[in-house]
């Protein structure tokens, strides 16, 4: 497995080795030494699986307390994924990355505690298994409005699909 560091702290991209054949492909998406050896350290405690369909954009999301850290896994399709930081006493707070995943190379995105995070969908659809720290709490919950000029995270897509609750989400300021 390939591990490579991104430009904010902890956060990493994880390219697992997947084996091809005539019947299909085969990859490993979780071995606790094996992640443990690379710096991910978290017990996960959730599994969750999420389905979208194209232009598809889900965020942005955080647990305030005690946090959660995540391990993306794109099933199929292809998405692009984007992490900002929330941590106020961080030099890289407000700082967003946006990453593409697709499910053909196997790539994972491990998002440490700290951090906001958000995809949208590229590919006619796109299955995202994802692991978790901290068991779901709907009361410790956050997100901020996708679209806010203060973060300015730059979209590859122009009119993307929203819930009502993301689109009726507070500005970054107003929650973090």
């Amino acid at each position: 497995m390939d591990v490579q560091d991104l430009a904010l702290p902890g956060v990493k991209l994880l390219k697992t080795k997947v084996f091809v054949d005539e019947r299909g492909f085969f990859r490993e998406t979780f071995r606790k030494p094996l992640y443990s050896e690379r710096g991910i350290t978290c017990d996960f405690v959730q599994d969750n699986h999420s389905y979208s369909s194209q232009g598809t954009l889900r965020g942005m999301h955080f647990q305030r307390r005690p946090g959660q850290a995540k391990l993306v896994s794109v099933m199929l399709g292809t998405i692009y994924d984007v992490v900002v930081d929330i941590r106020r006493d961080s030099p890289t707070f407000k700082q967003w990355i946006g990453v593409h995943l697709d499910a053909t190379r196997g790539e994972q995105l491990f998002i440490p505690v700290g951090y906001a995070h958000g995809f949208c969908v590229l590919s006619p659809e796109a299955h995202l298994c994802y692991k978790v720290s901290t068991i779901y709490d709907p009361a410790e919950e956050k997100s901020f409005r996708f679209d806010d000029p203060e973060v300015n995270i730059q979209w590859p897509i122009a009119t993307p699909t929203i819930s009502d609750r993301d689109r009726q989400a507070p500005l970054f300021h107003e929650v973090v």
